[in-house]
């Protein structure tokens, strides 16, 4: 924490997280929020489900899926585009009757006879294009790519030498784009061209001490500040556009996973979280470890951009 205060760590009370949805989550992932509906998506990746978190009335009901899931972004048409086990799917649900059976459509396999490979984190970028990442689950190669998704559904493999991509989120402006790797501890920033969706100089943005978790999940504010999740490490912090930690906030489980901003101002940051792979004696002690959290950011979130042909 002194490395912190150094780096010019903010005063005052951090919010309180509270737990919204008691979910018991393997494995909590991709929090999304959808203007439209006014509620929170989120997915589970090993117990394979769509969940949806309503704050208003704070109900929480849920979609089966066919296979592991770890990203998704919502489509401008309806429904869904989603990095899975097998490969990248378009997605269909019925938003007013939970617990129906989704429809997929292939777009790309990956990889689909190896049960040890999928897709982790994901999302799009401000020009509608789909990004995401895959892996192995044993975490031990670095085989790992970020594949770019375009308009037209033409597969592109953007960066390579990965072992576990996560934490991509883009700057206010759409022209920086974050990504990290939980297994190499670092966090990137590259030059992004909102227009062409290409990528250019790559560089260290963020280097992780193991020892206060490894960087998962992320989210950018309004103001350019880069919130992401230190699993294993039971808090998420807030890093300025330089790089500096201004933000730490303890989160009441070991493994918080992934956040998003949502709520009709977007100022209200939810958490998914993990029980995988804890055994049961620290779960006992963390008994709302795989719960979705919400507290107050005191910064407005970005919009999430869907998939699909920015309208004219």
């Amino acid at each position: 924490m002194a490395a912190a205060q150094e780096a010019g760590l903010q005063a005052g009370p951090a919010p309180v997280p509270r737990c919204v949805f008691e979910a018991r989550a393997l494995v909590g992932e991709c929090p999304r929020w959808h203007a439209q509906h006014q509620a929170l998506y989120w997915v589970d990746i090993y117990a394979p489900a769509l969940h949806r978190h309503d704050p208003a009335s704070g109900a929480n009901v849920s979609w089966p899926l066919p296979e592991r899931i770890g990203c998704f972004a919502f489509r401008r048409e309806g429904g869904l585009i989603a990095g899975m086990q097998s490969g990248i799917y378009l997605v269909d649900f019925d938003a007013g009757r939970p617990g129906t059976p989704v429809t997929t459509r292939l777009v790309h396999a990956f990889d689909p006879d190896n049960p040890e490979s999928r897709f982790n984190d994901g999302r799009c970028d401000p020009g509608g294009r789909f990004w995401a990442g895959t892996m192995l689950e044993a975490m031990n190669q670095r085989s790992s790519v970020l594949l770019r998704v375009g308009h037209d559904l033409r597969v592109t493999q953007m960066v390579d030498d990965l072992i576990t991509p996560n934490g991509m989120a883009f700057s206010p402006d759409g022209r920086t784009l974050y990504h990290s790797d939980s297994r190499q501890d670092l966090v990137w920033a590259w030059d992004f061209d909102p227009a062409s969706g290409e990528i250019a100089n790559r560089r260290v943005f963020l280097t992780m001490d193991i020892q206060e978790g490894r960087p998962d999940g992320a989210a950018v504010d309004a103001e350019g500040g880069y919130w992401i999740c230190h699993v294993g490490g039971w808090h998420l912090a807030r890093y300025t556009p330089q790089g500096m930690i201004d933000r730490v906030i303890g989160i009441p489980v070991q493994r918080p996973t992934a956040c998003a901003f949502g709520g009709p101002d977007l100022r209200t940051l939810y958490v998914t979280s993990a029980r995988m792979p804890l055994p049961e004696a620290m779960l006992r002690k963390q008994p709302l470890a795989g719960g979705l959290f919400a507290l107050d950011a005191g910064v407005a979130g970005l919009p999430e951009p869907c998939f699909g042909a920015p309208q004219a």
